[in-house]
């Protein structure tokens, strides 16, 4: 991800799964290739271990609230909290300056 010389936002959703993990997977992949298909997407970072990180980036908190709103994602939010989460977390953070390094 990369938006070099403007700020942007970064949506951080942690979680952790139930036993239940039945159709994640699928419904994961299609949220993020939804996601990609919305205005003001930039791009997404995921990982999955003992609990989950997926860090989202978007253009302005407006993008975000649009994502949030979408109706396919307002059901798979419905189905994580019924059958595939334990617990999440959401933070919304204003990215002001970034930087990497690379071998």
């Amino acid at each position: 991800m990369s938006n070099k010389g403007s700020s942007y936002y970064a949506v951080i959703f942690t979680s952790q799964q139930t036993e239940t993990i039945e159709g994640y997977d699928e419904m994961a992949q299609t949220m993020e290739n939804l996601a990609k298909q919305q205005p003001g997407y930039l791009g997404i970072e995921t990982d999955r271990s003992e609990i989950g990180i997926t860090v989202s980036y978007w253009e302005n908190q407006q993008a975000i609230i649009n994502w949030k709103a979408n109706l396919d994602h307002q059901m798979a939010q419905k189905l994580g909290k019924k059958q595939w989460y334990s617990w999440y977390r959401i933070r919304i953070c204003k990215v002001e300056r970034e930087y990497e390094w690379q071998k």
